[in-house]
């Protein structure tokens, strides 16, 4: 057994000043008595046993107190050891933040799909650890690799457009993400690489990337997001904000080498549900299960001793109030 707040179990030693408090006024109190005809009832020799009971109710009320204080301080047991199952994979979310995901092909945007989708995606997978790394001309790590679902989807929240310089390295996006992963000691390693151009930035080859994530043993998963032929853009002139058709352009061909290079698969998403039946698929395809032993099943105790203060407090009020009541 242990607690998990110990420290409150230092609020025991305020029993012993009440309890010193409680003698003290006892001995130096008078013993009671009672000017009565005849005495004759009172001599059985009853009388030093009701002497001795008057301090049952004081000794329930110490009791009672005592059980209080161990259990707020929550006393919990981790005997027991349960089998439980997990996905024991690790995956890398890697989203294109150019600006040519503002297109309104998808519900309200490219990116504002993605997004939301991803984050349902994130939901769905509570026992893998997952990142999230955004690229555009350069990249960086949304959030490295953890269990924290509340901590994942608000960082994903925040992914927005324009917050680094325009463009579309996807081979250093995905080489960011294959950073991420490579020291990780996973059964599965994902990368789920997510953009809607061709690239045209970055000091490192989408290919070369390809190849480095191999050596890892990641898996890379390509989308390529995008209406086919045309799609509406939000364009600023001096009127305002404009939207005009242009030309969607993926390398669709560069997507799939990607893909096909690592052992992962290529989707093309052209509206909202597309992009989340492609998420559900990769969901059912990347479902690896590892059994843990160690996992601790805490017993709380603190229950037990909330019972017990309450009936020695049940117990004080009736000899206090019934049996040893006091004679007006």
């Amino acid at each position: 057994m242990f607690f998990e707040y110990p420290n409150l179990l230092w609020l025991e030693l305020l029993l012993i000043p009440l309890a010193a408090l409680y003698l003290w006024r006892t001995l130096r109190g008078k013993e009671p008595f009672l000017t009565v005809s005849n005495a004759g009832q009172w001599d059985s020799g009853s009388g030093k046993a009701a002497t001795w009971a008057r301090h049952i109710p004081f000794v329930l009320r110490m009791v009672a107190l005592a059980a209080i204080i161990v259990a707020i301080a929550r006393p919990r047991s981790s005997e027991n050891f349960e089998k439980v199952d997990t996905e024991g994979i690790d995956i890398v979310l890697t989203m294109d933040v150019s600006t040519s995901m503002l297109a309104r092909d998808f519900k309200p945007d490219r990116i504002g799909a993605a997004k939301d989708i991803a984050i349902e995606f994130i939901a769905s997978r509570p026992a893998d650890r997952m990142g999230i790394v955004v690229f555009a001309g350069e990249s960086y790590t949304q959030a490295p690799l953890t269990t924290d679902r509340a901590t994942l989807i608000n960082l994903m929240k925040e992914v927005e457009t324009g917050l680094i310089d325009d463009g579309t390295a996807i081979g250093n996006g995905l080489a960011t993400a294959v950073a991420r992963l490579k020291d990780s000691d996973a059964k599965s390693k994902v990368v789920i690489l997510l953009t809607d151009g061709m690239n045209n930035s970055g000091e490192i080859a989408p290919l070369m990337a390809a190849e480095i994530a191999k050596t890892y043993d990641v898996r890379v998963y390509t989308i390529g997001v995008g209406a086919m032929g045309e799609a509406p853009y939000p364009f600023m002139t001096p009127w305002g904000v404009q939207v005009q058709n242009v030309k969607v352009e993926i390398d669709e061909d560069l997507l799939r080498q990607i893909a096909e290079e690592t052992g992962g698969k290529y989707f093309r998403a052209t509206n909202n549900t597309k992009l989340m039946e492609i998420y559900s698929e990769i969901n059912q395809m990347e479902k690896t299960r590892t059994t843990i032993d160690s996992f601790p099943v805490y017993s709380e105790l603190f229950m037990r001793y909330a019972l017990i203060a309450l009936c020695c407090l049940l117990a004080e009020i009736l000899f206090r109030f019934v049996i040893l009541r006091r004679i007006p």
